[in-house]
């Protein structure tokens, strides 16, 4: 079992957009990142944890837990000529993107990315690291653990 963090933007797809959601789970569509997407694609199992970080908002930070409910399959978005994640280069036969399914386990108190950069436990944690824009990242198991009791 790993664990991720992987980020959404609360305008896209949020913690409570995440819980209405029939069967609370969601494609994690449009990453067009290749790092990000060979995570999803090689190396993302079911059951996998993960950390849900609201990004690119007025308080980012983590907003709860979730797990991988299903193995990467190609996202959908990329063969839509009208939907902003499409890739002219992609067919359905050759696909350049992938996504993973996320299931909700529990919304948490908001941790903040200001709260995460003032434990020194995690001073190496990945996506706090200067200039890591990448919208999917692992998390050591201590990394997962100390985070866990914060919430």
């Amino acid at each position: 079992m790993r664990y991720w963090l992987m980020k959404s933007e609360p305008s896209d797809c949020s913690i409570d957009d995440l819980a209405a959601l029939p069967g609370q789970a969601v494609a994690w569509y449009g990453v067009r990142n290749y790092q990000a997407r060979n995570f999803m694609r090689d190396q993302m199992k079911v059951g996998d944890h993960v950390l849900f970080y609201h990004s690119n908002c007025a308080e980012p930070g983590i907003a709860g837990l979730a797990e991988v409910s299903r193995l990467s399959y190609p996202d959908q978005t990329q063969f839509d000529s009208k939907n902003k994640y499409f890739d002219p280069k992609a067919t359905p036969e050759t696909p350049r993107w992938f996504n993973v399914d996320v299931k909700l386990v529990k919304k948490t108190r908001l941790v903040s990315l200001k709260e995460l950069r003032s434990h020194p436990e995690l001073e190496r944690m990945r996506t706090l690291q200067k200039g890591n824009r990448l919208s999917i990242t692992p998390v050591d198991p201590r990394e997962w653990e100390f985070i866990l009791s914060l919430l």
